[in-house]
């Protein structure tokens, strides 16, 4: 894997993904084996568009698409409500073959957005 020096950057192309919360992981976005590119998560939001009942979510980074780690756990998300799980006060790093996965309590209730830079 050869994540590019973001000191000598050539290119960056703002990115959003949205995806339909499961209770299976879902990445919501990947960052392709040999891309040469890292990506910089900006933002994530999960929303509860659930007019009644509250839902879990989860959210892993999956590393070398092997091993998950979480980076929130069973966080309760109130029905008609919104969760910051990434900011830009706490943006991450995607490196080649990792992604960033979600997963809720209930089929339905969560929509996530993540704004994204792919930097390459």
């Amino acid at each position: 894997m050869a994540n590019p020096n973001i000191a000598t950057l050539t290119d960056i192309r703002g990115k959003t993904a949205g995806l339909a919360v499961t209770t299976s992981a879902q990445a919501i976005v990947t960052n392709g084996s040999g891309s040469n590119k890292i990506f910089k998560i900006n933002t994530l939001i999960i929303s509860n568009v659930n007019g009644t009942a509250a839902a879990d979510v989860t959210v892993d980074i999956f590393k070398n698409q092997t091993t998950a780690f979480d980076i929130a756990f069973t966080v309760a998300v109130p029905n008609d409500a919104t969760l910051v799980v990434i900011s830009k006060d706490t943006q991450i790093y995607l490196e080649e073959n990792d992604s960033l996965r979600i997963t809720a309590s209930i089929n339905s209730y969560l929509e996530a957005v993540c704004s994204y830079e792919e930097i390459a």
